[in-house]
């Protein structure tokens, strides 16, 4: 009989290794130590993103992305497959792959909206620049500040700067002029020779505005060249109103039988160009020229055209006042297409406004007041530089700029000086100016040197139309050449 394997394990003998039924139940919690033992959801929510959390500041670590003890970085999407035939990737670098474009797209957004603004910034300060140093924007820097503010959309600011520094510099009520501002003309009266050319009657003395009248006052002098032995200009000066007595305005009258107009064009009055009369007036214009003054607002506030040379530089406007010069020279001003109209004998126009005297009689409803109808002036100032032409009855030209006027003011003195149609002209300080030339000799030419202005303080001095700056438009007044003497017969 065989024996028993010792290695065989005995099917009947207790396993040596099985732990006792007893010490089985004794490992095996009861119920209720289960129950307690098994923590809650939240809790091991919570775990959960403790160990998370730990893993990836742990892996932060290692890549170098954070500084221990530093915040944890979410854990980037992961794509551990992709397309068929492209290797594996790990997650983080296919979501740089998506995120990078989209970075480009913001980036290259930046940049053009960078060069956009370097570029409107370099452009506002070269147009400032220029305009800054340039004299015939004003003749101060506030002054072409101004225009340069206004032509860029801030009229607003402008106006509001200018009001509240006039609100606090009213015009002065009452006061005296300054001593020598007046002066008495001659008595002797200008005798024309037996050859003389035709010419006008001179103008009669006009009446003072504020009473008592101041000796000189209202009381013409002739100025500037002759023509032909004969005064071409007179000129005379009065306070404007019984109010502002410290003010004195000008009024010159030209003889047209002995002057011819031109009026020369800017390259930002009218704009555009170039125009075979320009500033600066010519060596070979200047042996003629007798007095030279500005023309009327900017073409954008005249509410009128401007035609010169054959060329409509801005359409003509039916009814507006017209400055308009024939091919003699010969001056008509009126309504459009009511008192003068286009012929084949006009050379320039010039509109500005309406008629501000018709008939010999200020225009019904003229309000001192309005400055909507009748241009924007500094700060809505009502007394504020202004200046105005009409012509007589005789076809004399008049003219009338100063200080210290009110529309009204300025309406009345024209009607005052004999105009029969009058229209408005340029206002404000810089724009507002009347040169007259008294060279030596006849043919001697006009310079800054031999000029004045109608009344001190104008801007700009007799120089002005001298400048190759000056960009406004303005009118000359030369004296006509001499009639070819007749030949015997």
């Amino acid at each position: 009989m065989a024996e028993p394997d010792a290695t065989a394990p005995n099917a009947t003998a207790p396993d040596a290794t099985a732990p006792d039924a007893g010490v089985l139940d004794a490992r095996v919690p009861d119920a209720g130590v289960l129950d307690a033992g098994v923590p809650d959801a939240g809790v091991l929510d919570a775990v959960a993103l403790d160990d998370r959390s730990l893993m990836v500041d742990q892996r932060a670590r290692v890549d170098g992305r954070l500084e221990p003890g530093g915040p944890a970085e979410p854990e980037e999407p992961r794509e551990l497959d992709g397309p068929p035939g492209e290797p594996r990737r790990s997650g983080r670098a296919a979501h740089r792959r998506r995120r990078r474009p989209r970075t480009l797209r913001w980036r290259r957004i930046r940049a053009v909206v960078i060069l956009a603004l370097s570029v409107v910034v370099l452009w506002g300060a070269v147009s400032l620049g220029s305009t800054l140093t340039n004299p015939s924007y004003g003749s101060t820097v506030g002054a072409r500040f101004a225009e340069w503010a206004r032509d860029h959309g801030a009229s607003s600011i402008v106006n509001w700067a200018e009001n509240e520094w006039y609100s606090h510099h009213p015009p002065p009520v009452g006061g005296r002029l300054p001593k020598g501002a007046l002066s008495v003309p001659s008595t002797t009266p200008t005798t024309a020779p037996p050859t003389a050319p035709p010419h006008l009657t001179p103008p009669a003395p006009m009446a003072a505005v504020a009473t008592p009248a101041l000796p000189g006052e209202g009381q013409w002098s002739p100025a500037g060249r002759t023509v032909d032995g004969l005064p071409a200009v007179y000129v005379t000066h009065l306070r404007p109103d019984a109010i502002h007595t410290s003010y004195l305005v000008g009024v010159a009258w030209m003889d047209t039988e002995l002057l011819r107009a031109t009026l020369y064009s800017g390259s930002q009055i009218p704009g555009g160009g170039p125009y075979p009369n320009s500033a600066p007036v010519s060596p070979a214009a200047s042996t003629s020229l007798v007095s030279a003054f500005n023309a009327g607002f900017l073409t954008s506030d005249s509410q009128g055209g401007y035609y010169t040379n054959g060329q409509t530089q801005v359409p003509l406007r039916t009814g507006a006042a017209s400055f308009v010069i024939y091919q003699n020279g010969d001056v008509a001003i009126g309504a459009w297409d009511r008192d003068v109209s286009m012929s084949s004998t006009v050379v320039s126009v010039r509109q500005n406004l309406d008629l501000l005297v018709d008939g010999g009689q200020v225009v019904p409803g003229l309000d001192a007041n309005d400055n909507n109808d009748w241009g924007a002036t500094l700060g809505g100032a009502v007394y504020v530089w202004r200046s105005g032409v009409g012509i007589t009855a005789d076809g004399a030209l008049v003219y009338v700029g100063g200080p210290g006027l009110n529309i009204t003011d300025l309406a009345n003195l024209l009607v005052d000086a004999g105009a029969v149609r009058a229209m408005e002209l340029d206002i404000n300080t810089d724009w507002v100016n009347y040169s007259i030339y008294s060279p030596a000799t006849a043919q001697a030419p006009a310079t800054p040197a031999n000029g004045s202005v109608l009344v001190d303080g104008m801007s700009g001095g007799p120089g002005r139309y001298f400048e190759s700056w000056w960009s406004r438009d303005f009118f000359t007044m030369s004296a006509r050449p001499a009639p070819a003497p007749e030949l015997p017969r």
